[in-house]
């Protein structure tokens, strides 16, 4: 069994209200390690076996139509051991 992971963020000149409420909170409840926060997505995709060089162009069509909006979201695709 194997687990195909997709992370999708916001692209960088995008505008995110969430990332930044979470930074903003931060330091009101006491944690001040953070300079900016950003919000994303993670899908988790479990596959019977290692996954195929095919099985893997899927997913990424998958991410680019499905999972993420390209115009203002990035992905990357990798496989977790």
């Amino acid at each position: 069994m194997a687990t195909i992971v997709v992370e999708v963020m916001l692209k960088p000149e995008i505008l995110d209200p969430q990332g930044n409420a979470v930074a903003s909170a931060l330091p009101r409840l006491g944690f001040t390690f953070a300079q900016s926060v950003r919000q994303g997505k993670r899908f988790e995709i479990i596959i019977e076996a290692e996954p195929t060089p095919e099985q893997l162009a899927e997913v990424e069509k998958a991410a680019e139509v499905l999972l993420s909006n390209p115009v203002i979201e990035t992905y990357v695709v990798r496989v977790e051991k």
